[in-house]
Formats: structure tokens, sequence, C-alpha cells
């Protein structure tokens, strides 16, 4: 693969973080965007350009876009718990559209959108259900009723029809909840120690450097046209029997279907493992001891 110029948006972030630097060690030319100011010193050595952008702003949009072979964006408000709903639609909706029609405009041939596990509408419910089945996958049903969920299903119809209307390639990444050394003790400690701590997700979730690996796969693809694809660790937080939990819980109320292990996700990554070949290194074993613990040393 020779070397690409990509930009990655939301490069302060937990995911632009890992991204950037996962991207710059497959050895390709990184711009990393954010709203965090520059900072005004001479660089590191080998340390990633950076653009400061709002990219609700058409006009910055194209700024950063502009010569780039790749794009990954991953800036957005991450949930709709801590903003005002039309400030979080407005935001996310807005900066993805001025992206891609950046992206078209100016001729970039790949686009990787990184998407939501939300977007089938259960996570942040106001009338709360349930998923159809589980583990759930790609084909499952779009049911979103929060401007979060909703923003980002938006997102992936932006993609169907950017490549609709032009020869770019287009890939949206769904992360389940992105994990990484400091917050997995705060985040699934509880679940590991009590399984009646479920959450949205079906005790799933995903190691942002796994994160961090297939968004590399996805800028590298030839796919062609706008393939969405679930990234998940292929365990659920605890080691739980998945089959058990889930009848204990929720009863024949969600269908369970073929398992590719007892401690199953409640998300199948079936397709991201054969047409990304993508395939996650990382576990909250490798973090947390069986009482949901970070491990020392």
């Amino acid at each position: 693969m020779e070397p690409m110029r990509v930009v990655v948006t939301g490069a302060h972030g937990k995911v632009g973080r890992a991204a950037v630097k996962a991207l710059a060690e497959a050895g390709h030319e990184v711009t990393g965007v954010d709203l965090t100011r520059p900072i005004w010193e001479r660089h590191e050595p080998g340390e990633p350009a950076y653009k400061q952008a709002e990219l609700t702003d058409a006009g910055q949009a194209y700024a950063v876009v502009h010569g780039a072979d790749a794009v990954v964006h991953a800036a957005a408000i991450p949930d709709p718990t801590a903003n005002a709903p039309h400030v979080v639609f407005q935001n996310n909706l807005m900066a993805t559209f001025n992206m891609i029609e950046a992206a078209i405009r100016l001729g970039v041939p790949r686009f990787v959108n990184i998407s939501s596990e939300t977007v089938p509408g259960y996570f942040f419910a106001d009338r709360p259900f349930l998923p159809d089945y589980a583990p759930v996958d790609e084909e499952h049903p779009a049911r979103p009723q929060d401007p979060y969920a909703l923003s980002k299903l938006f997102g992936e119809q932006l993609m169907d029809a950017a490549v609709r209307r032009s020869d770019i390639r287009c890939i949206s990444l769904r992360p389940s909840w992105v994990q990484h050394e400091g917050n997995y003790e705060r985040n699934l400690g509880p679940q590991v120690r009590d399984v009646s701590l479920i959450g949205a997700g079906l005790w799933s979730y995903t190691d942002v450097y796994d994160l961090a690996d297939a968004i590399v796969l996805a800028v590298e693809s030839d796919l062609p046209g706008h393939e969405v694809f679930y990234i998940a660790a292929p365990d659920n937080a605890g080691g739980h029997d998945f089959a058990v939990k889930l009848r204990e819980h929720y009863g024949d109320r969600i269908e369970l279907r073929p398992l590719s292990r007892p401690d199953s996700s409640g998300i199948s990554c079936d397709k991201a493992h054969r047409l990304l070949g993508w395939t996650p290194k990382r576990s909250w074993r490798d973090y947390l001891d069986e009482n949901g613990r970070t491990r020392q040393g």
C-alpha cells in the first residue's frame, strides 16, 4: 500500500487520537483536525500535522480536505445526553455533510465515516424498546428516536448518496462502547462484577486500538460503494455465558441467533471479519482482573 495523505477529524478525541497514531504507524501522512487550538511550538520529530477547524462551517471543511487522499471523519458530539438536542443533531449532521461534500467536490477517493452502534435506536430511546435479535448485525432495522442516533443514521445515508453521485468509496464503522487503558475499570468494571448491569449494548464493547486497526483497514480498502460494519470485541464484558444471561434478563423477548462462542458479544462483526479482514486482538481481560479491577503491571 502506497502512503496516503489522510485527514482525521476529531483527532483529539479518544477514537481520533488512536486513529492518528495507527495511521501514522502504517506509514501514512496524517493531518489531525479538531476544535482545539494549535500549539505554536516546534513539532516533535514525526509528529503529525494539525489544523484547527469548525467543520459545521463549509469553508473550513473544504480547507482541511483539500489535498487529501482519504478522510476519516470521527468528529462528533458523542452522545445526546450532555447537549441540547438541536445542538447534537446540527453539529453531527452538518459536519458530516460538509466533509463528504468537500471530499466529493475535491476528488477524494476514500471516506471513512465513524458512525455508531446506536443507529438501531434502542440505546437512547425516549420510548424504550429492545433489539429484535442478538447478536445484532448490520441487517437489524434502524428505528432511532434521539438526535444522536438520528444524526448517525443520516450520516450513513449521506454516504449512500455520495456513492450514487460520485466515484468516492465510503465505509461507515459502527463502534461499540469504546474502551482504553484509562476507562476500562470505570466503564466495564461494574459489569464484570455484577452481571445484572447490562446496558443497552448487551455487554458489548470495543477496544480503541482494535477500532484504530479497523480504521486503517478501512482507509486502505478498495471496497466499492458504501459498506457499513459493526466493530466490537468478540467477547462480552465479564465473559458471561451470553445465551444464559440473555434468557435470564429478557426471556424470549430478544431472539437468540447462533453464537460464535459461549461468551459472545451482543454484536456480530462477521461482516467486518469477512470483507475488511479485521480481527480484534484485545479483550477486557488484558486490562481487568476477574473482579473488574485494573491489572497491576
